[in-house]
């Protein structure tokens, strides 16, 4: 008997083991498998969860560091229906908080699928209205009432603006998705967006240090003056009530470096409110007109054909031409802006009395391969390269196109059969101001990211002309600006610049009570620190550019001066020649 319980004993013992030996088997078995890597991979499901991290968006500063571009923190109001306690209660507060109808709220809570699930009311709320609607929710419970039980505020980051509308053209905008639109927001938007994470969260709140940081976008310098930029704004602002005009843009760059001090144009925007761009613009060309949009600048061109052909050899200062008041180009007969002819005159007289007919025998004179070779170096019909979202590229016919007629060798050389953006004109005449070297605009002056700072260097375009030919012509400039006595001057500064009066070409033809007023111009002559562009688009009061772009020229230079502190010519050059 004793044998035979001992026997039992050892095969009970034995199954126990056999059991034993297979659990033990059976766990390195799921420990090595693959569903266990996927699983530890994803930590344990029941200690927390999986969330996606989205980085606080770079912020955008002028040079000075005024923020331009920023963040500030919103909610989304939601509610936990497993802990809700009262839906009409729930319905009422929440729709008077948050702006809603009671039964907008009660539908979201009652109607949901699934009673376990977490409903929305309602994103980007500020935190006033959070604050004051989480003081009611606490104030109740104090008192043990839990009628708003299972309201839940989610914070996140909304793009904000903190000066609205400046440098809007310049700034671009961010949608709610998080994509930005337009200008820097646009062209730089992986940069300021930084890169979102996925990490596992904790719920045992004692754990979360373990959570790791997630690294903020790129924050962006920009070589914007904040107080210039107000001012220009400002400027054309009033120019275009006085003078009766659609639109217009202004442009302050350096030209020694391409750095952009100001850009505005017409219409701007509140940037907070982005939904409003549908309402003010047609198409993405009208958001930032000095890049976007390309239009026949006119006489501002001839300072380029004069370039050319004083840098070919064909005329000096000196030479003289005899104006009949018209000149046979490819078969079309060219007459001057005021139809009379104004007898003999040397290359300064051509381009203080702005004579059509002038540019045009200097066009021919070069012929279309040294003339057009000249333009292309210059850039036209090329973009200039600019960190801005939607530039345009204008056009520039040459000979072989199949627009091209010998009459464009003409018309071309005082800006008419030829379209630009202010900001092309910018660059290309930048080589006269810059010692024959053009400059690539550019607006961002240094990046910051993990405590760094990463300085944007200048670039250039080329050499198009020589030193002493930008020498030459800048005088030229400032010569004939002198002698016109022009609105353009600026009281203390010696400054070079041409004036443009366009017709605005329409599908009958050019219209000659309609025209685009220009003004290029740049000082001090001995030394340029700035270059400005004004275009104004179809002004009434007067169709000319003398009268309407040459004064507002010389409104920005004379801010322009002031805010980036530079002398007058007769101080600076005491105090550079001590």
């Amino acid at each position: 008997m004793r044998r035979q319980y001992a026997l039992r004993s050892m095969t009970l013992i034995a199954g126990f083991g056999l059991v034993a030996l297979a659990i033990l088997v059976q766990m390195i078995r799921i420990q090595n498998s693959e569903q266990a890597a996927i699983f530890l991979s994803q930590g344990d499901q029941y200690a927390g969860e999986f969330r996606m991290f989205y980085p606080e968006r770079g912020e955008i500063y002028d040079r000075n560091g005024h923020l331009l571009a920023g963040n500030r923190t919103v909610y989304e109001v939601g509610v936990s229906l497993l802990e809700m306690e009262d839906p009409d209660a729930l319905a009422f507060t929440l729709g008077t908080y948050l702006g809603l109808t009671y039964e907008e709220v009660f539908k979201k809570l009652t109607e949901s699928p699934d009673s376990w699930s977490y409903v929305v009311i309602q994103d980007y709320v500020d935190a006033n209205t959070v604050a004051a609607l989480q003081a009611q929710v606490a104030q109740l419970e104090t008192a043990n009432d839990f009628r708003l039980q299972g309201i839940a505020f989610k914070p996140h980051f909304q793009r904000s603006y903190p000066e609205t509308s400046l440098a809007s053209n310049v700034l671009g905008f961010v949608t709610r998705d998080g994509r930005g639109y337009f200008g820097i927001e646009e062209k730089y938007n992986d940069l300021l967006a930084g890169n979102p994470v996925q990490v596992w969260v904790p719920r045992d709140p004692n754990k979360a240090t373990e959570i790791p940081r997630v690294p903020n976008g790129t924050t962006l310098v920009l070589t914007l003056n904040r107080d210039l930029q107000a001012r220009v704004e400002s400027i054309l602002d009033e120019a275009l009530i006085e003078y009766g005009a659609q639109n217009g843009a202004i442009v302050v760059m350096n030209p020694r470096n391409g750095e952009i001090l100001a850009m505005s144009t017409t219409p701007r925007m509140d940037l907070n409110n982005y939904t409003n761009y549908f309402s003010l613009y047609n198409d993405g060309s009208q958001y930032n007109r000095s890049i976007g949009t390309a239009y026949e600048p006119g006489s501002v061109m001839k300072v380029l054909t004069m370039a050319a052909a004083l840098d070919a050899g064909l005329v000096k200062p000196e030479t003289t031409y005899v104006d009949t008041g018209s000149i046979q180009v490819g078969g079309f007969t060219i007459q001057n802006w005021d139809k009379e002819a104004w007898g003999e005159q040397n290359m300064v007289g051509c381009l203080q009395h702005s004579l059509n007919v002038c540019m045009a025998w200097i066009s021919t004179q070069m012929g279309p391969t040294i003339f057009y070779g000249y333009m292309e170096r210059f850039g036209f019909g090329h973009p200039t390269g600019v960190d801005l979202a939607g530039e345009a590229m204008g056009r520039l016919k040459t000979p072989g196109d199949s627009d091209w007629y010998n009459v464009d060798l003409g018309t071309n050389a005082f800006g008419q059969g030829v379209t630009a953006t202010p900001l092309q004109m910018l660059m290309a005449t930048s080589a006269i101001a810059n010692n024959g070297k053009m400059v690539t605009p550019h607006i961002l002056y240094s990046m910051l990211r993990d405590g760094h700072q990463y300085n944007v260097p200048s670039q250039y375009g080329g050499s198009p002309i020589t030193s002493q030919t930008a020498h030459t012509l800048s005088e030229m400039l400032a010569q004939s600006l002198s002698a016109e006595s022009s609105e353009a001057l600026l009281s203390g500064y010696r400054v070079a610049g041409k004036t443009g009066t366009a017709q605005i070409p329409t599908d009958f033809g050019y219209d000659p009570s309609v025209t685009n007023a220009s003004f290029i111009g740049w000082g001090p002559v001995d030394d340029p620190q700035f270059m400005i562009y004004v275009w104004l688009n179809a002004p009434t009061s007067s169709i000319w550019g003398s009268q309407t772009a040459a004064p507002t020229f010389s409104k920005v230079a004379e801010q322009t001066v002031i805010l980036l502190n530079i002398p007058p010519d007769n101080v600076r050059l005491q105090l550079t020649s001590k």
